[in-house]
């Protein structure tokens, strides 16, 4: 099952992100991957393997390519090494991000320790349900 896979990670998540892409590359080398900028560029540096699609930066837009990916049933699983520590101008595009992944089922691993769970889970290799019915809400009388 070739799934459609986001990599994103926040300046200091950056070498965490590059050093776990190199780690599984085996596993993600048969998917679909896409990555933000300054991200795929140093993943694509450093696990040549690996066949990313470039995006735009995360802050120039990025962030937004791949919520409308999700939005569209198109991203299956979301890994984005997010930097707790330091303020983010973009904020409001991560929890964007973070909302739709959330309302239109895609999987999402913001840390080491969940990316690891997710990739070495048997249903990485599974086809991935986006089941959503928002018909209620849109049908809703104000």
């Amino acid at each position: 099952m070739i799934k459609n896979i986001a990599l994103v990670a926040h300046d200091q998540k950056k070498p965490e992100i590059i050093e776990w892409a190199k780690t599984h590359a085996d596993k993600l080398a048969g998917h679909n991957l896409f990555a933000t900028g300054t991200t795929g560029r140093l993943i694509k540096e450093n696990a040549p393997e690996l066949n990313i699609t470039p995006l735009k930066s995360g802050p120039l837009g990025g962030d937004q390519q791949l919520g409308a990916m999700i939005a569209e049933g198109q991203l299956d699983i979301l890994f984005f090494f997010t930097d707790p520590m330091t303020p983010q101008p973009h904020d409001v595009d991560i929890k964007a991000l973070l909302r739709l992944s959330t309302m239109y089922n895609c999987v999402v691993a913001c840390n080491l320790a969940t990316a690891n769970f997710v990739v070495e889970s048997p249903l990485f290799h599974q086809p991935q349900e986006h089941k959503t019915d928002f018909t209620n809400y849109a049908n809703r009388q104000l």
